[in-house]
């Protein structure tokens, strides 16, 4: 089984670079504070490394 991990926003996008808006959007985040949980792959911790200071992320059992 693939390991998962949710990832949170837990600071604003408002004002950031377009593309930084664009990944979260591709992660599935639409606002701040929601989180979403993905399985634990290179692209999806590619995407979180690139805006990894709006995120918080965690292993989920």
């Amino acid at each position: 089984m693939a390991r998962r991990i949710r990832i949170t926003q837990v600071r604003s996008a408002v004002g950031r670079q377009k593309i930084q808006r664009r990944t979260l959007e591709a992660l599935g985040i639409r606002g701040h504070q929601q989180s979403v949980v993905h399985d634990d792959t290179p692209a999806i911790r590619g995407m979180v490394a690139r805006i990894d200071y709006l995120l918080e992320v965690t292993e989920v059992d």
